[in-house]
């Protein structure tokens, strides 16, 4: 399999960066959910938080990775094509999708930077984007949570996608994003 995309399939490039979005992405979502289970100021919770913020900074770098992955090489075809009237759909979700993934991670780096918190990401401190501001912090936090619930409707909807296209569709659409299975 060659990293780049093909018109027939997905290159190893996109398929490990998309699947690799998805494991931090739901890393990024559980450490914020479990974080609720223990009481503030405990270790264990800041340590969640401090994760949350790393793994969405993580998510935030390596969507530019995919962005020039998808310039550089050409989105695979869907056999046989869908319907212009599930292409726009596709399409939005997809801008959706990549708008959640740059925007949440933005936000949060907002949120800390306003709030006058550190920045961590994996043994450095990232630098503030703006002065401590903590009305604006709490403005961005609304949207930064927004974001977050809007994310697992989007993510769900577009798993969704993939099974219906696969199971009823029967199209080529999840089969495109999966590693080539070796033939014995």
């Amino acid at each position: 399999m060659t990293w780049k995309n093909t018109e027939n399939r997905y290159g190893s490039l996109s398929i490990s960066l998309h699947w690799l979005m998805l494991v931090l992405i739901a890393a990024v979502y559980a450490c914020i959910e479990l974080k609720g289970n223990f009481p503030k100021g405990s270790e264990t919770r800041d340590l969640l938080k401090e994760w949350h913020f790393m793994l969405g900074l993580s998510v935030f770098a390596l969507v530019w990775l995919r962005i020039l992955a998808r310039i550089i090489a050409p989105t695979p075809k869907i056999q046989p094509a869908i319907p212009q009237w599930q292409a726009i759909p596709a399409k939005l979700m997809h801008l959706a999708l990549y708008a959640l993934m740059l925007g949440a991670p933005f936000a949060g780096w907002l949120i800390l930077s306003a709030a006058g918190k550190p920045i961590p990401f994996f043994g450095m401190e990232l630098p503030p984007l703006v002065g401590k501001n903590p009305d604006l912090a709490k403005e961005i936090k609304y949207w930064h949570e927004l974001a977050g619930t809007t994310g697992y409707w989007l993510i769900g909807l577009h798993a969704l996608a993939g099974l219906f296209h696969h199971y009823v569709s029967r199209d080529n659409t999840l089969t495109r994003m999966l590693p080539e299975r070796k033939s014995s």
